[in-house]
């Protein structure tokens, strides 16, 4: 009895001992397949869906710009009354194709022999003129400067004195000495005034008249700059500084057409009448 008791104690001792070892293996086994996926797994691939399906791609930002475009041309083209895509801003020169060609080609510097070439002759080249030294392209205008054109006689030369006085054909020169006699008035030899106050007051409008014509020059200058048809492509080049020679005389149109003094000594003379 004794011994059968031992071994009972024996049998039980071992049958725990192998059932706790069996019941870690148990615990410490991780299970297979799908279904065993721990939660932090399952959250991570949640995060990166999220993340992923809020990127916005290249071609979604580009089909808003696109879309901001169009809408914004839509209203310019509305408020202006179908006159601008741009709400009146001047086009870039980038999307004119003659301006984006000349930029390639880079500056075209001419002499006055080399400029007369392109007065519209040849129907393979540009259309220039030049006012104060720079040369505009007026391509886009060959109805008004090409041969037969109004301002025909402008193309091919620098005729800023022409700018000045009127006289196209006669004053197609850059040489704009004299030309503030198209501002200076008609002595009147009744005016009762001493030889010395007549000499200053002729410096005095010399000087201003010589403002005038410099400010008319710049304003062509500023036209063809600012023009949505024309633009500038170089210099004259091979020309003096400072004009040599005799200086040009008025031509007879530009002479005719200077103020009277009688007429402006008698404006003075009526109060309320403005000085012609």
């Amino acid at each position: 009895m004794v011994r059968q008791s031992k071994f009972a104690d024996e049998f039980e001792h071992d049958l725990v001992t192998s059932t706790g070892e069996m019941s870690t293996d148990v615990r410490r086994r991780k299970p297979n397949g799908s279904a065993a996926t721990s939660p932090s797994t399952a959250t991570t691939k949640v995060e990166v869906d999220d993340s992923s399906s809020s990127v916005i791609s290249v071609l979604d930002i580009f089909r808003i710009i696109l879309a901001l475009l169009v809408v914004t041309a839509g209203a310019s083209h509305y408020v202006t009354s179908g006159e601008s895509y741009i709400f009146g801003l001047p086009r870039p020169w980038f999307t004119k194709p003659a301006e984006l060609k000349q930029y390639f080609r880079g500056p075209v510097n001419l002499t006055p022999a080399e400029l007369a070439k392109y007065d519209g002759s040849d129907p393979g080249l540009p259309i220039y003129l030049a006012v104060n030294g720079i040369i505009f392209d007026v391509s886009a205008g060959s109805h008004t400067y090409g041969p037969g054109g109004s301002y025909h006689a402008f193309a091919g030369h620098d005729a800023s004195r022409a700018f000045v006085t009127g006289c196209f054909m006669e004053d197609r020169t850059r040489d704009l000495r004299g030309a503030e006699e198209v501002y200076l008035p008609l002595e009147d030899p009744d005016e009762e005034i001493s030889s010395g106050e007549r000499k200053t007051r002729a410096e005095r409008e010399r000087r201003l008249a010589k403002k005038k014509v410099q400010e008319e020059v710049d304003k062509w200058v500023k036209f063809y700059s600012n023009s949505k048809k024309y633009f500038k492509v170089g210099q004259v080049i091979g020309v003096e500084e400072e004009p040599v020679g005799p200086a040009p005389t008025l031509c007879t149109a530009a002479q005719k057409g200077r103020p009277k003094r009688k007429n402006m000594n008698k404006s003075k003379e009526a109060p309320g009448k403005p000085v012609q």
